[in-house]
């Protein structure tokens, strides 16, 4: 349970402040409020319709019509309301996240896949690229390095000049992780990384958190319903149901916890 303890826990990274998401007469999500702490794995679990998703989406400003707060602790190491920055400019923040599918561009190699996720850090314009100046030269090849430097760390660097279309599906799930670290997050939200990966790629993938973790200082957020996968590697959980707040503590704290229990994990947890 938890095999790599994480850093001593610090100071919220993020903050939800009864947010409330609605669609018409539909409460997706009803004042929910939780934090994650610098550091940690934070695991977001629930039924389907739970309002998990909702709840990213509006982390991200995919959605921007919530009520309530979401804050994120900036660059001056000041908490500071998401509300009005745009959905492209989430990055901006250090908070990138994926997706249930997969979006990968298959016709591109590995390594053009991950220097998508460093678009908003280059500086030189689509007509220096085009006119290759030496700006554009000498940023190019120290992005490509970094691509480089990241797939190594995935283990996937025999594979940068291969196209993504016919790699297997654990692999693209790399890629797509990999990607997420070009643009220097602080956050990263993950949305059920686990899914469609076999015992052997799922235990791979929670000894990568925790290297990833450590090695580029970063805090991860996920949606998971592989229950096992969550308890092992999370240090704290939040429970919702029907887009409210059930429990948040540590894996042992949830398994034990009666409404959880009722409400998604079943008695015999």
């Amino acid at each position: 349970m938890n095999k790599n303890p994480q850093p001593k826990a610090t100071k919220p990274l993020l903050e939800l402040k009864d947010m409330t998401m609605r669609f018409g007469g539909l409460k997706a999500v009803d004042a929910l409020s939780f934090d994650v702490k610098e550091g940690e794995i934070v695991g977001l679990i629930g039924p389907n319709g739970a309002g998990k998703t909702t709840v990213f989406n509006c982390m991200t400003q995919f959605y921007d019509t919530y009520e309530g707060d979401i804050r994120f602790r900036d660059a001056n190491d000041e908490m500071v309301s998401l509300k009005g920055v745009k959905v492209n400019d989430i990055i901006d923040y250090g908070i990138v996240r994926t997706f249930q599918n997969i979006e990968l561009v298959p016709d591109l190699s590995v390594i053009d896949n991950l220097l998508i996720g460093a678009h908003k850090q280059f500086k030189t314009g689509l007509f220096q690229h085009i006119l290759t100046t030496p700006k554009a030269r000498k940023e190019e090849k120290h992005f490509r390095q970094k691509a480089e430097e990241v797939l190594e760390f995935m283990n996937i660097h025999h594979l940068k000049d291969a196209l993504v279309a016919g790699q297997p599906y654990g692999v693209q799930k790399k890629i797509e992780i990999a990607r997420t670290l070009m643009g220097d997050p602080k956050l990263i939200i993950l949305d059920e990384p686990a899914a469609g990966l076999n015992d052997h790629e799922t235990d791979e993938l929670e000894k990568l958190f925790y290297e990833l973790r450590d090695k580029y200082n970063v805090t991860i957020l996920l949606i998971e319903h592989d229950m096992g996968f969550v308890m092992n590697i999370c240090d704290r959980v939040c429970a919702i149901n029907f887009g409210k707040f059930l429990a948040m503590g540590s894996p042992e704290e949830i398994q034990t916890n009666k409404a959880v229990q009722e409400a998604y994990l079943g008695e015999e947890y």
